[in-house]
């Protein structure tokens, strides 16, 4: 699926929210989000973007699953899990967040 400049930026929100749900930042799940911004090709002023995500979590009020577009919604989640194991761990923070999110993109 080819995502857009807004989409993909988008879904680097939501993965950046996702590293911080246990109000940590691990070495793993940084690489693997750094992989997936090199995945989307992402433009320089874009990955510093998300390095600044990295560092203070996107803003709270503009992480809305409702916003995520239908046909992005499965890309979403699933890269929501695979950040959300990153560190080989998931806690239940992590599990609690995983599970409202599948339940709003399921509507």
């Amino acid at each position: 699926m080819k995502l857009d400049g807004p989409a993909r930026m988008n879904l680097m929100k939501f993965v950046c929210s996702f590293v911080w749900t246990d109000l940590k930042v691990h070495q793993a799940e940084r690489d693997l989000v750094m992989r997936i911004a090199g995945h989307l090709a992402l433009a320089d002023d874009e990955v510093a973007q998300v390095k600044r995500w990295l560092q203070v979590p996107p803003p709270v009020d503009e992480i809305d699953p409702a916003m995520v577009p239908r046909e992005h919604r499965e890309l979403f989640l699933s890269a929501a899990e695979l950040v959300a194991k990153a560190d080989g761990r998931v806690v239940p923070a992590e599990r609690d967040t995983l599970a409202l999110f599948r339940d709003l993109l399921a509507d």
